[in-house]
């Protein structure tokens, strides 16, 4: 069994020490989605939502999420991103009336530790602020599944999520 490394000696949280490791290029890339009314698609794709450029502003409010990961997830480092992006899909399903964007964001650094939680943080943010600007038109949506899609560098490598 291995040691839990975010906890002393006492058993109380700690910021694991990444002193000693060493620094390399990160990447993470971390998948998200909302499911949205007929409405809604037609709002954001006409560009006719009242709040303004819904994916402008969620792609705005998914880099600054990821540029303050380390100030709401307790245990994480603040790091120094090199590059953020955040890109979104439509993907419709015509006969049931299914509209789905799909949240891409990919982040980057050279650092002493992984950035995956500022990409999961970025696209989780995407979602929720489509959620915010679109409410009005619809509370039914539905934000998720939310997760890693890919990882490299770093002492335990690269890791790809394999869909099924």
């Amino acid at each position: 069994m291995s040691k839990l490394t975010h906890f002393n000696e006492q058993g109380r949280a700690k910021m694991v020490d990444v002193s000693d490791k060493s620094e390399t290029f990160r990447t993470a890339i971390a998948k998200s989605s909302i499911i949205v009314n007929e409405l809604i698609h037609a709002q954001i794709s006409e560009g006719s939502n009242k709040k303004g450029d819904v994916f402008a502003v969620a792609q705005v409010a998914a880099i600054m999420a990821a540029k303050q990961t380390s100030t709401i997830i307790p245990m994480c480092h603040p790091l120094p991103l090199t590059g953020i992006d955040v890109h979104f899909e439509w993907n419709i399903d015509a006969p049931t009336s299914h509209y789905e964007v799909s949240i891409k964001a990919e982040v980057k650094t050279k650092g002493l530790t992984g950035v995956e939680m500022e990409a999961l943080t970025a696209a989780s943010v995407a979602a929720l602020t489509i959620y915010d600007m679109c409410k009005a038109a619809g509370k039914e949506m539905v934000i998720g599944p939310t997760y890693l899609q890919r990882k490299t560098g770093g002492k335990n490598g690269n890791f790809e999520r394999i869909d099924s």
